[in-house]
């Protein structure tokens, strides 16, 4: 394991830095997304909920959806995610910098995919000739970044998914089902501030950091989209290594940061 130099950070800025983080991968994962639906033949990477649904209308015959796109897109999201999970628990196991690798290896797939396209198609769009090669490698890629959001377990920050994290930041901001808004006082994902007070009591509400997370979350996936859409007249190889590089300069200030002991040890390994 890597010698780490200086001194721990103090936990509030390490909170900081992991929301930094999880909210740049919600804005690339939103980029993507819109990469994948506006020049790869409407179908989404990271979206799984989306790609099932497309998959069902498809199979129910309505309209001329496609049945393998989605189908290609949903499957590689979950070999994806699956690989993840034995790969990074063996990175973890090791005491490695698992974070920084699941990401480096996300990076090296969406690079590959952009090059990809690049050799196969040109630097134009894929609208008119979807590639399901391309789809997998992304659908993989995004798959990978799911398990290691899960894994990373930064509470409201899935990076890939918004409808839970809006429904707790509604929940926060009305000051209602605080228990439902934090997935129950016990679990995990819980912020401690709806946890019982010093003297036995519930707290309700959000404090600032779970709300600000919750609001980067919904807002990073809007941003990402933006971005996505205004990237894609680069072409779809070029959009797509664009996120690369940036998913790739995350995984670098990722170990940059952990050998100083400036980030969280939660997401470093």
């Amino acid at each position: 394991m890597t010698e780490h130099t200086g001194p721990p950070a103090p936990d509030g800025r390490r909170e900081r830095q992991r929301t930094v983080v999880m909210a740049t991968l919600t804005v690339l994962a939103g980029a993507v997304d819109a990469i994948s639906f506006l020049t790869m033949g409407h179908v989404f990477t990271a979206l799984a909920t989306g790609n099932l649904l497309f998959l069902s209308f498809a199979v129910a015959g309505e309209g001329e959806l496609p049945v393998a796109r989605p189908a290609v897109a949903l499957l590689a999201f979950v070999l994806g995610a699956a690989a993840g999970a034995l790969v990074t628990s063996e990175l973890v196991a090791r005491h490695r910098h698992w974070f920084a690798a699941a990401l480096a290896v996300e990076g090296a797939l969406l690079a590959l995919a952009g090059a990809t396209v690049l050799w196969r198609h040109g630097s134009g769009s894929l609208t008119e000739h979807p590639d399901n090669l391309v789809i997998a490698m992304v659908g993989f890629a995004m798959g990978l970044r799911a398990d290691t959001a899960l894994r990373a377990a930064v509470p409201g920050m899935p990076t890939l998914l918004v409808q839970v994290s809006l429904v707790r930041l509604i929940h926060g901001l009305t000051g209602v089902g605080a228990g439902a808004a934090t997935g129950g006082a016990s679990g995990s994902d819980a912020p401690s501030e709806a946890r019982p007070g010093a003297e036995g009591g519930p707290v309700t509400g959000q404090a600032p950091t779970a709300r600000v997370r919750l609001v980067a979350t919904v807002g990073g996936i809007f941003a990402g989209g933006a971005l996505g859409t205004l990237i894609t007249p680069w072409g779809t190889g070029r959009a797509l290594l664009a996120v690369a590089g940036a998913v790739l300069v995350t995984a670098a200030l990722n170990v940059v940061l952990a050998r100083y002991r400036l980030l969280s040890p939660e997401l470093i390994g």
